[in-house]
């Protein structure tokens, strides 16, 4: 997920809230997915629907692809409407979001992309209060990282992945490429340590290549989830580290920053095995030339539709799905190498950085 890094007052912040849901939690209903699927819709909607749709950032390629698809659902409707909030790759604007949204009374239902999930579960109670039903995407919102049903009284639906899974089935690749190499040299580059889910796909990369004697992990960069900061971050990996044999990296604008750096050094990507995340349209053309050996695919376009469908659902009181696993939305495998690719011509991806 991209996401940039806090202020020291502002992550505190967050970092409060967090700590507060943690403790409130447990006496919470974890099961809330039946508050707005019963007979009568939470506010009577029998009209047009407004949704805001709260982006990480309105800037970002995987964002705007979110809001894509929830436009075009709604267009489907035909009465609703979709409004994207830029939260600025900033948590505590998000958080401030999620509070304007439920004090106003113009929209009826959010579509969230996360930029903390777990900070800015403090806040979504108040959506709650107000009866505006939320759908998180691309991440749980709340402290379990992997719990995919809803946590927090107010979430409807979950559209998101295992990632802790995902991010293993990369590292699983890069154990198979590494067979017979000893040593076999890693480099990590993640997007920031500090944040859960990227904490956490750095800690499942480690607890499979950990296990295998013959692997190195030589140095772990933070890239940002940017092409400039990353391509910086593998030259300085690669000046203490001039041989490397596995690049794993989460993010695609990750990736495409770090080939301009190994490529600059003179480095043969088809040599090495080197991944991405997101399935941008770029990495997808890297992956079919052979440079990357692998890439892990998200679907936005596909869980912006999936989202809004179902806080429309809410909103007028339909049944409502929890738990929509988006590994599932698309017409390709999570993991996709070129020769999946092959069985997949017309696939380009959802979206563009």
């Amino acid at each position: 997920m991209p996401v940039k890094s806090l202020s020291t007052p502002r992550r505190n912040l967050v970092i409060a809230a967090a700590a507060l849901l943690s403790l409130t939690l447990a006496g919470c209903n974890s099961d809330v997915s039946q508050v707005y699927s019963s007979s009568a819709p939470p506010s009577g909607k029998t009209g047009p629907v407004r949704i805001a749709l709260l982006a990480s950032s309105s800037q970002n390629g995987f964002n705007k692809a979110v809001y894509d698809g929830a436009v075009a659902r709604a267009k489907e409707y035909g009465d609703v409407e979709v409004t994207i909030f830029d939260g600025k790759f900033d948590s505590q604007t998000q958080f401030n979001q999620v509070q304007n949204v439920a004090s106003q009374g113009t929209y009826d239902g959010i579509v969230l992309v996360p930029n903390d999930n777990v900070g800015i579960a403090a806040a979504i109670p108040a959506a709650a209060r107000a009866k505006i039903p939320v759908a998180t995407t691309l991440f749980p919102v709340g402290p379990k990282l992997t719990e995919l049903k809803p946590q927090v009284e107010g979430i409807v639906s979950t559209v998101a992945a295992d990632t802790e899974a995902n991010s293993k089935k990369l590292a699983e690749g890069a154990v198979k490429y590494c067979e017979g190499k000893d040593p076999c040299r890693v480099a990590i580059l993640i997007g920031q340590l500090q944040f859960p889910f990227d904490n956490l796909r750095n800690k499942a990369y480690r607890s499979v290549l950990d296990g295998h004697p013959n692997i190195k992990v030589v140095a772990t960069g933070q890239g940002n989830y940017d092409r400039d900061t990353s391509l910086k971050a593998m030259q300085n990996i690669l000046q203490a580290n001039p041989k490397l044999d596995v690049l794993l990296s989460n993010a695609d604008q990750q990736t495409i920053g770090a080939q301009v750096a190994l490529e600059s050094a003179g480095v043969d990507l088809t040599k090495m095995y080197v991944t991405g995340g997101g399935g941008n349209q770029e990495a997808i053309k890297q992956v079919r030339a052979g440079k990357w050996a692998a890439d892990q695919v998200d679907f936005p376009n596909s869980m912006g539709k999936a989202a809004l469908e179902q806080v429309v659902n809410a909103v007028r009181g339909q049944p409502v799905t929890p738990v929509i696993d988006a590994n599932t939305l698309g017409p390709v495998p999570v993991i996709v190498t070129k020769e999946i690719l092959g069985e997949h011509p017309d696939f380009t991806g959802e979206w563009a950085d």
